[in-house]
């Protein structure tokens, strides 16, 4: 089994080694671009958490500013793994979701004990700030990262989906699959995900990349990257730390 990954490759490669121990091979060709622009540290007074909703902001944060006496909730595992390996010492961890995210919080902390940071980039999913404000929080957000879209579909992704080299893709959000099937259809490659699966995060992933014609969609059945690697394990006919042996043709159904 080989699949395309379409997140940032700092999210890609990771994904990547968890599968290589499943025997599946990747192809990592990122339909986004992370930069993190230099800064000076942020303004911490007042604030009494930091939540991060990608571990994107997590790093970029890390690369920005030395202090790490604050707590971190973050939105799910890999972004707590992330807050963890930064040298977080008090992470805790949502369901994956904002909607949870923003729940934990409101169960957890008191609002009049200050502000909350969401530490992030120039572009959202889901309404955190509406969440929290509605539960009496200060919200503040730190833009610490862009993730910038590429103008053209990559180059190794053209190839593998031109010589129906793969036999999936891979999205965790719906703008990466927004921005893969629009750069697919541009590079006339809608075609050939006809007999490809889409393996998806969410359901509303899932409608994002519904725009091309799979052969089938996939939806985890969490919103967090255990479950996605359980999906596409699941669906390669193995488990993590069995070897997999790519049969002819597409794997089953």
């Amino acid at each position: 089994m080989r699949i395309l990954i379409t997140r940032p490759r700092e999210d890609a490669e990771p994904l990547a080694q968890a599968l290589a121990a499943c025997g599946v091979e990747c192809v990592i060709a990122p339909v986004l671009d992370i930069t993190v622009p230099p800064g000076r540290p942020l303004s911490l007074d007042g604030v009494q958490v930091l939540v991060a909703t990608s571990a994107n902001g997590v790093r970029a944060f890390a690369l920005r500013d030395r202090r790490r006496h604050l707590p971190v909730y973050a939105v799910g595992p890999a972004t707590a793994e992330a807050a963890r390996r930064a040298g977080f010492s008090r992470v805790t961890t949502a369901g994956g979701e904002v909607t949870s995210l923003a729940a934990r919080i409101a169960a957890d902390l008191d609002p009049a004990a200050g502000a909350v940071l969401h530490i992030a980039g120039s572009k959202l999913a889901g309404d955190l700030a509406g969440a929290l404000r509605t539960s009496g929080f200060s919200y503040r957000r730190a833009v610490l990262y862009e993730a910038r879209r590429r103008q053209t579909l990559p180059a190794v992704a053209r190839t593998a989906l031109g010589a129906a080299a793969v036999d999936g893709v891979v999205f965790y959000s719906p703008r990466t699959a927004r921005i893969f099937a629009e750069l697919t259809s541009d590079a006339g490659l809608a075609p050939a995900c006809a007999g490809l699966v889409a393996f998806c995060l969410s359901a509303a992933v899932a409608d994002a990349a519904a725009t091309l014609p799979w052969a089938r969609l996939q939806v985890a059945a969490r919103p967090d990257g255990d479950a996605m690697l359980a999906l596409i394990t699941e669906a390669a006919s193995c488990r993590p730390g069995q070897h997999f042996v790519s049969p002819p043709g597409r794997f089953p159904c």
